[in-house]
């Protein structure tokens, strides 16, 4: 019961994260928002920590490091292939296979479900495709390298929920820490690098009489803004599902966590007053279903 609360909280506050993380990137350079967001992140777990005590040990930090090296690619390639769209179809496929990998995975493993927590799983993972499936009209179908992104997307984040969950069990949020501390020293290089590229570019727009594009002052707070709430809720998600991993079962937790479109759209109903479409609502509704199901099996 406990890890099936833990799987939904962590997801909706991924949902919650990502929500924010989205309107600081319409005001900021998405490359800056996901940089602060990560040293927001690696600044709450580092208050996290002094409350739950954890072993800093090598196999923490090399467990760790790998999963900040795989979230930081799983992020690259996720906000890549929603740029090329369409996010209709590729969103929902990231985060089916982002479930489907670490389930396999735990299988594999030795994990055992029983007959009514694989019919869960199975609802969950449709619940997942009809949750993040967004009618658009006149939607373009996906290309191979929006496919291929979206994947890769999924099997990344599937490789970083298998990587946290190998952590050693007595090292508390040592593991989350270093993660941070790689997603932030690649994603800060990675905003340097592209802002000596955009120099490059709008230095010759110049010469050519085109003037540079400026954000205004408002503007620019409120992304800053948005990005350090994001990375203090993602790194609350993280610790969430840190512990559901080592109290339950990785196939079950995966498929949970892979429910996170629910909270960006249920925010952005709220928020935004964008309309929840109907498929939509039935699939936040087998969501929930399958959550009791798995926490009666």
């Amino acid at each position: 019961m406990l890890t099936v609360i833990l799987g939904l909280a962590g997801a909706l506050v991924y949902g919650a994260a990502d929500f924010l993380g989205g309107l600081a990137a319409r005001r900021i350079d998405v490359l800056l928002a996901t940089a602060i967001s990560a040293v927001a992140g690696l600044a709450a777990l580092a208050v996290f920590s002094v409350v739950v005590a954890g072993e800093w040990s090598i196999e923490a930090v090399v467990w760790g490091a790998l999963s900040g090296l795989a979230g930081t690619v799983a992020v690259a390639l996720l906000y890549a292939c929603l740029a090329i769209g369409p996010m209709s179809i590729l969103s929902p496929l990231t985060a089916v296979v982002s479930a489907i990998v670490p389930t396999t995975w735990g299988l594999l493993g030795g994990e055992r479900l029983g007959v009514l927590a694989i019919a869960a799983v199975a609802v969950a993972l449709v619940a997942v495709v009809l949750v993040g499936f967004v009618p658009e009209k006149g939607a373009v179908r996906p290309s191979v390298r929006g496919l291929a992104m979206a994947v890769g997307s999924g099997l990344m984040i599937g490789t970083f929920l298998i990587l946290v969950d190998r952590s050693p069990v007595d090292s508390g949020l040592v593991p989350l820490l270093v993660n941070r501390v790689v997603s932030s020293i690649v994603m800060f290089a990675a905003f340097g690098v592209a802002v000596l590229l955009v120099r490059a570019r709008s230095g010759s727009r110049r010469v050519a009489g085109v003037p540079a594009r400026a954000t205004a002052p408002s503007v620019r707070r409120a992304g800053l803004a948005l990005a350090v709430s994001c990375g203090v809720l993602d790194a609350t998600a993280n610790a969430v599902i840190l512990f559901g991993l080592r109290i339950g079962e990785l196939s079950v937790m995966s498929v949970l966590v892979a429910l996170y479109p629910a909270g960006t759209i249920l925010l952005a109903a709220v928020v935004l007053r964008e309309r929840v479409a109907p498929v939509q609502w039935i699939g936040l509704v087998l969501a929930l279903t399958a959550a009791g199901i798995l926490a009666v099996a």
